[in-house]
């Protein structure tokens, strides 16, 4: 894993470590809106850095598909169709629906109890806001991410969560957190992870893709308004 799941430790970080997550943040929180184009002595000034570590970040940024270079246009931060985003979610329900059925069959015991331990506080965190926020942060604090790490398949994890991981979030916070399904989206979580601390991996995976094809769907809808 290069995106996400580098655990560098603070006094390791490189200046380029640092203002590419300090961007791909910024990106996808919406603070450098989908379709912005990238100018790099206005983010070199905004992170008071040379021009030389912004353009290593930037490469890596194209790298997790969170900004394109085109012909003539520059660097701009990507911006997909409706189309184009249905069809990751459709991606995410077959791999992610395998993840979690290998997930069943490979999570340690430990592992198990992380994430019955992950839901626990989001359990929590979805009360406190009386159930219509359902705000992950990303990497291990993610859900799917930590099922996609169980599921042991290095190729899996490199597609899910370096290719796919970013645009997901990105698009998951434009589209807000608050929604009506946060409840139920937490309850089709603890499902899921019942199963694989059941090591039901058929259960798994249908519970996992039946999740998916639902927030597809509660996205289609939203871009039909």
């Amino acid at each position: 894993m290069v995106a996400v799941a580098e655990s560098l430790k603070p006094a390791t970080l490189t200046i380029a470590d640092r203002v590419f997550d300090q961007v791909r943040q910024a990106i996808v929180q919406g603070e450098i809106p989908p379709g912005s184009k990238i100018s790099e002595p206005v983010l070199a000034a905004r992170y008071g850095i040379s021009r030389g570590p912004l353009r290593e970040a930037l490469r890596r940024l194209e790298s997790t598909n969170l900004v394109e270079r085109r012909p003539n246009l520059g660097a701009r931060v990507i911006s997909l169709s409706n189309d184009q985003l249905l069809e990751i979610y459709v991606i995410r329900e077959a791999l992610e629906g395998m993840a979690a059925r290998l997930a069943a069959e490979r999570m340690t015991e430990d592992a198990i109890a992380d994430l019955q331990r992950l839901l626990s506080q989001h359990r929590s965190e979805v009360e406190r806001t009386d159930w219509q926020t359902y705000f992950q942060q990303e990497g291990d604090l993610d859900f799917h991410f930590q099922i996609v790490q169980g599921s042991g398949n290095q190729r899996l994890i490199d597609i899910l969560c370096n290719d796919l991981y970013h645009l997901a979030r990105m698009y998951r916070c434009q589209f807000g957190m608050k929604s009506d399904r946060a409840a139920v989206a937490l309850k089709e979580h603890q499902l899921v992870a019942d199963a694989i601390a059941e090591r039901d991996g058929e259960l798994a995976e249908w519970l996992m893709r039946r999740h998916i094809r639902t927030s597809r769907r509660a996205i289609e809808r939203r871009l039909q308004r």
